[in-house]
């Protein structure tokens, strides 16, 4: 897990799920590794391992991962709340 600094345990802990959500989605779209993933959809392997890992990324990355996946906010968020 990575961990952000200045970051309440909450923040931290919500960062971590959203990670584990795109990592869900990206199996669940038959990609066994993240690094396959990133090649495929023209996205940093460092960054999107980031972005599985908890990393406190842009809204910008989210929006780009949530057209990817074609996944609505609500849905992956309510998918979240769920945890």
């Amino acid at each position: 897990m990575h961990v952000v600094k200045n970051l309440s345990q909450l923040e931290s802990e919500l960062l971590v799920r959203i990670g584990n959500r795109f990592k869900v989605l990206r199996l669940k779209a038959g990609y066994k590794s993240y690094e396959g993933f990133a090649l495929e959809h023209n996205l940093d392997r460092k960054q999107y391992w980031r972005v599985e890992n908890g990393s406190n990324v842009t809204m910008v990355t989210i929006v780009r991962l949530l057209q990817i996946h074609q996944v609505s906010f609500e849905e992956f968020f309510r998918e979240i709340e769920k945890g």
